[in-house]
């Protein structure tokens, strides 16, 4: 029920006709009460992929976590634990996108052998696992490896500890999903998983 909801309100988003729009006002929060949210979402800091706008959703509906390439580390997998745990999410979506800045910087570090310093660098060995799956030099690397990376996040957090009971037992889902950016439409990967 709660992935139908996110790609309902995806096609509403898509087709021009939101229900909750884009222009939300601070009323509309307070307005929201408490948090009940029926999904969790993990996708990329991208500015061209606004969560809550591209699922038509509003206060209270979703929690957003966002990292450069939606890449998993203790502070996104301790929050992803906590809204399954302590607000009964039975949603967690991955959502990876088109012409993704992350990938693309993983594509031209494995080509060049040049490791970006810092944390850019954690960024590019958490996220080098997929292109070289694909390999650096395939013709399509990227769009691939982008699809790749979102599947092998899936998997991480399905055999999470406090995730894989409760995947196991079917009390939560973790899908796995693309953004178009020249469409705004959302596609679930192999059927999100």
């Amino acid at each position: 029920m709660a992935l139908a909801e996110l790609l309902a309100g995806n096609r509403r988003f898509v087709s021009g006709r939101p229900i909750h729009g884009h222009d939300i006002t601070a009323a509309a929060a307070v307005a929201s009460g408490d948090q009940q949210p029926y999904a969790v979402l993990l996708g990329c800091i991208d500015s061209r992929v606004p969560l809550e706008a591209i699922f038509d959703q509003t206060f209270g509906s979703i929690c957003v976590i966002r990292t450069g390439g939606h890449v998993l580390d203790r502070a996104v997998r301790g929050s992803i634990e906590y809204v399954v745990d302590q607000l009964g999410v039975t949603l967690v979506m991955v959502l990876g996108h088109e012409r993704c800045g992350a990938v693309a910087s993983t594509v031209q570090s494995l080509r060049t052998g040049q490791r970006p310093g810092g944390d850019l660098g954690y960024l590019v060995d958490r996220i080098a696992p997929a292109v070289v799956e694909v390999g650096a030099h395939h013709p399509a690397v990227h769009p691939l490896a982008v699809r790749r990376h979102v599947r092998r996040t899936v998997r991480a957090l399905r055999t999470e500890d406090l995730l894989a009971g409760p995947v196991t037992t079917g009390d939560v889902d973790v899908v796995g999903a693309l953004y178009a950016l020249d469409t705004g439409e959302v596609t679930l990967l192999d059927d999100g998983r």
